[in-house]
C-alpha cells in the first residue's frame, strides 16, 4: 500500500512505522534533499540533516536504544501553506539500556512534496537525552 500524500496523513503513517520499528520503510518517505533540523539539539548532537542518506544514518540505530510504545498525545495543526503542517506530540515508551520510562514532548513543523518530507523541523528537550542510554547517534559527548 503505498504512504499517504498530504502533510497530516503523511505524518500519522510516518508514527506508525516508528511504533512498528520500521526505520527502513519509515527513511522511504523522505525526499532525497529532505533536510531535518533540531533547533534545540544538544552540544555533540546533529543540529541538520541534509539528505536522505543522513537522516538514515541518523535514525539507523534508533529502536535499539528507545523503545516506543505510544504516542498519546497527537494534534496536528494545518498552516496557510497546504504541504505544511505544525504537530504538537507525545511519545512514551522506555530506554531499551536502562529499562527507564522514556517520556518526551515534541513540536515539530513538517513540509511535503509529492507524498516526501522534504523538511522537519524537531523541538524536542535537549535535557531528556542525558539519561542513560538515551544517544542513539553515536555522538561522542
Amino acid at each position: 500500500m503505498p504512504a499517504p500524500t498530504s502533510p497530516a496523513d503523511l505524518f500519522r503513517h510516518s508514527l506508525r512505522l516508528l511504533l512498528d520499528k520500521d526505520i527502513p520503510a519509515w527513511v522511504a518517505l523522505w525526499a532525497e534533499d529532505g533536510v531535518m533540523e533540531f533547533p534545540f539539539a544538544p552540544d555533540g548532537w546533529p543540529r541538520r540533516l541534509e539528505g536522505k542518506e543522513a537522516v538514515a544514518a541518523y535514525m539507523r540505530h534508533y529502536p535499539d536504544h528507545i523503545d516506543l510504545h505510544d504516542f498519546p498525545e497527537l494534534r496536528i495543526h494545518r498552516t496557510t501553506d497546504p504541504q505544511t503542517v505544525v504537530v504538537e506530540m507525545r511519545g512514551v515508551g522506555r530506554l531499551v539500556e536502562s529499562d527507564a520510562p522514556f517520556d518526551m514532548t515534541y513540536i515539530a513543523v513538517v513540509t511535503v512534496h509529492d507524498g516526501h518530507f522534504t523538511s522537519y523541523r524537531d523541538y524536542w528537550n535537549p535535557l531528556a537525552v542525558q539519561e542513560p542510554g538515551a544517544d542513539f547517534t553515536g555522538s561522542s559527548r
